[in-house]
């Protein structure tokens, strides 16, 4: 399917495509759309940014009865940021409809007895929400999901790293024995396993491959911090990058804290978020960003997976995660939907191992440095390693020898031990030769 228009949804859905002047489906929606519009049971893996939210609500509206009175589609997510934002996408194309199509959202912080009252008058369609709320209105009996059709595992991964896959596999466990079960995840980790085999029935397993595992779009800039004060080298890119959304990651809420203290104590407009905030000053900050009130908001790994800012056109990474699964994630708030967007990761030399790591993963990095109020290319700061891979491999003999002609040794002994490696390469040359003219020699033998 090339275009969303292809699919030949209902009217109301392709109305709400075109109100968001989505055009063309991403790489994920064009495989999966038509899984999940089959009834099969789904284990989608793709990373973040790439349009799983829209994957499964379009062919569940497709799927939808507006017109009945029971709860049809369940669909839970980690976060209240997350379950929110799933939310206003529903509801998005929701209100293209016609008929009332009623969607809840069920997140912790929110008011319980008003929801429990609502409920008494009607069931919603389409249950969204976090699996605590959730789990809680089920097991109360004031949510009837029993006759649902749908249901929808978002972020699977974070929701097994968050402790909450207990509580799904209570959800999933009230849920019919026939319902169509949707796994979404960035990432499938092994300990998600006993719950996939658990509840889904023959799934399709489909991992979207992508040729980079951070979006084609985002540069990805690599910045030394050469023992320089973080904060003042933060506050010196932040000035010059001048965007129009930046969020800058860091590892703890103290270092949040401090982050936030420095860069509003220098005249910058500021966010901050973490899991030390509130819930009712969460929500309130969450506002003033939507209304660009901000334009740098300084989060930890929470906010990485769990919310979804538009606009964001930068992103900066204080220091390297602690868990190198949550870099992607990072970097994924920006350069979403096919848009442009920077990525600038601080690093140390302490840090080199991590990015190898990374590396093996498939990032790729860009060595910049902040020079005359401009990002300009600098060394590589693999440039030793890879001079020394110019060379041909030494075995051990060799790495002693070349070791000792390191160290600061009495005159003649470097040209001796110059003489050794020497000495020893005309072996290994003769050596090859002596076995290519052996296999040449046998060559000839056998073909006559």
């Amino acid at each position: 399917m090339s275009l969303f228009k292809d699919f030949n949804f209902k009217t109301y859905i392709q109305e709400a495509l075109d109100d968001l002047k989505f055009t063309k489906p991403t790489e994920v929606q064009k495989k999966l759309i038509p899984v999940v519009r089959s009834g099969r049971d789904l284990v989608g893996e793709s990373k973040t940014g790439s349009g799983k939210t829209h994957t499964f609500l379009l062919p569940i509206f497709e799927k939808l009865d507006e017109d009945g009175k029971s709860v049809q589609v369940v669909i839970t997510a980690p976060s209240r940021e997350l379950a929110t934002q799933i939310y206003q996408a529903t509801k998005q194309i929701a209100d293209h409809s016609e008929k009332e199509i009623r969607v809840a959202n069920y997140v912790g912080g929110t008011d319980k007895l008003r929801q429990i009252e609502k409920l008494k008058s009607s069931q919603p369609h389409i249950v969204i929400g976090t699996p605590g709320r959730v789990y809680d209105l089920v097991k109360s009996g004031d949510l009837e999901i029993h006759k649902a059709h749908t249901f929808v595992v978002d972020e699977a991964d974070m929701t097994l790293d968050m402790g909450f896959l207990d509580t799904v596999d209570k959800i999933a466990g009230a849920l019919p024995k026939d319902v169509q079960i949707l796994v979404f995840s960035a990432t499938i980790p092994q300990k998600l396993q006993p719950f996939l085999k658990k509840y889904l029935t023959n799934p399709v397993m489909e991992k979207i491959k992508t040729s980079t595992v951070i979006a084609d779009t985002i540069d990805n800039w690599l910045v030394s911090t050469k023992g320089r004060d973080k904060n003042a080298q933060i506050l010196e890119i932040a000035k010059t990058l001048n965007p129009y959304m930046a969020m800058i990651f860091v590892n703890t809420k103290e270092r949040a804290d401090d982050l936030h203290a420095y860069l509003s104590s220098n005249g910058l407009k500021v966010a901050k978020i973490h899991g030390g905030v509130e819930p009712r000053e969460r929500k309130r900050i969450m506002n003033q960003v939507k209304n660009l009130q901000f334009e740098y908001i300084v989060a930890t790994d929470l906010a990485a997976r769990g919310i979804d800012i538009e606009g964001v056109s930068h992103v900066i990474n204080d220091a390297i995660p602690q868990d190198l699964s949550f870099f992607v994630h990072r970097v994924g708030r920006t350069g979403r939907n096919g848009l442009p967007g920077t990525a600038i990761t601080l690093y140390q030399p302490s840090d080199d191992s991590d990015i190898r790591e990374l590396e093996k993963l498939g990032v790729a990095f860009v060595p910049k440095v902040l020079k005359d109020g401009e990002f300009q290319d600098t060394y590589d700061r693999d440039r030793r390693a890879n001079r020394e891979k110019s060379y041909k491999k030494l075995d051990t003999e060799m790495i002693g020898l070349v070791k000792k002609k390191k160290k600061k040794i009495k005159p003649g002994y470097k040209k001796k031990i110059q003489w050794k490696v020497d000495e020893k390469r005309k072996r290994e040359r003769r050596a090859e030769n002596r076995a290519k003219g052996r296999a040449e020699r046998k060559a000839k033998k056998q073909s006559f």
